[in-house]
């Protein structure tokens, strides 16, 4: 493998957006992804009354969740017409025999052919597995239609303790190259965070270092400020929590919604200006429920029809 060069390349420093109208968010959220957990996704009856037919789901695997309830949740979800995509934590995984067990499980009773892979969010593996790239050499997931991988838009202390993105730009390097050589449709669905700007200017880095994988940006879902600051702290998100911090300080906003209408509609309304821009799509975590968050994107126009992008 060719050594990478890391000199740090200079991406172009961008101004925050105005706000988009309501045509140009509707555009932006067409084709949304959301991210469900067995036992929230037991919670709703029936999606269909929520997502639109199509709609990607993420299942995501805490550790502990038995392999059986996540099967049985893609399962659940493909049978009502969803695209499913169950994640695989590199260090929650014990070894390669375990790892082909999961995949023969989604494949045989689910239909499965996309999956996000990433490292996980355990301090140390427990087996085999430390992080997403050793999940593709594995060859397991050859043939799969389409695979994801993290992103980080304001770091990730665990990959780069030192706070740089040295190693982060290093993997993502190394997942650019592996999509330019196979048929995989890649990805990169990201952490979700606060503020546009920050976010326009890490892909417009990562177009710099010559990574063009789509991003997903992540979004959080509406949700009462204590509930989306205890999820941040924990996730690690990073400065963008100073929009939540900022909020919390104002008394008369303290005991209402949270929603991303500012962040959705800066990132919009630059995607409209700048239609090659990085962002392919928006994702989803429904921290405050799916229903609230199903909701809000249906008021948003994020209800109509499945774009190219969700094949």
């Amino acid at each position: 493998m060719a050594l990478i060069n890391f000199r740090r390349a200079e991406a172009p420093k961008t101004e925050a957006a105005p706000g988009a109208n309501a045509a140009e968010v509707e555009a932006f959220l067409k084709g949304y992804s959301i991210e469900v957990m067995p036992r929230t996704a037991e919670k709703v009856e029936d999606f269909r009354a929520l997502l639109p037919a199509g709609t990607r789901v993420y299942i995501a695997h805490i550790e502990g969740t038995p392999i059986e309830d996540m099967v049985a949740t893609a399962k659940r979800l493909s049978t009502e017409g969803y695209s499913v995509m169950p994640h695989f934590p590199a260090r929650i995984i014990k070894d390669q025999a375990t790892l082909a067990d999961w995949i023969a499980r989604y494949k045989g009773e689910a239909g499965v052919k996309q999956a996000l892979l990433l490292g996980g969010g355990i301090p140390k593996p427990v087996g085999a597995f430390d992080n997403s790239m050793q999940l593709i050499e594995t060859g397991l997931f050859d043939g799969f239609e389409r695979l994801h991988v993290a992103g980080h838009p304001e770091g990730n202390k665990d990959i780069d303790p030192d706070g740089s993105d040295r190693n982060v730009m290093q993997a993502l390097k190394w997942k650019q190259a592996f999509a330019e050589r196979t048929d995989a449709k890649m990805a990169i669905a990201t952490q979700f965070c606060f503020e546009a700007k920050p976010v326009i200017d890490w892909v417009n880095r990562l177009n710099a270092e010559g990574i063009s994988l789509p991003v997903h940006i992540g979004v959080a879902g509406p949700a009462k400020l204590q509930t989306l600051l205890k999820f941040a702290i924990a996730c690690g998100v990073g400065p963008s929590l100073k929009v939540l911090q900022k909020r919390a300080k104002d008394v008369t906003k303290l005991l209402l919604p949270f929603e991303p209408d500012d962040f959705v509609s800066e990132l919009a309304a630059h995607k409209a200006a700048n239609p090659d821009f990085g962002i392919e799509a928006v994702h989803f975590f429904p921290l405050g429920g799916i229903k609230t968050n199903a909701n809000w994107a249906i008021q948003h126009g994020g209800a109509s029809g499945t774009p190219a992008a969700q094949a």
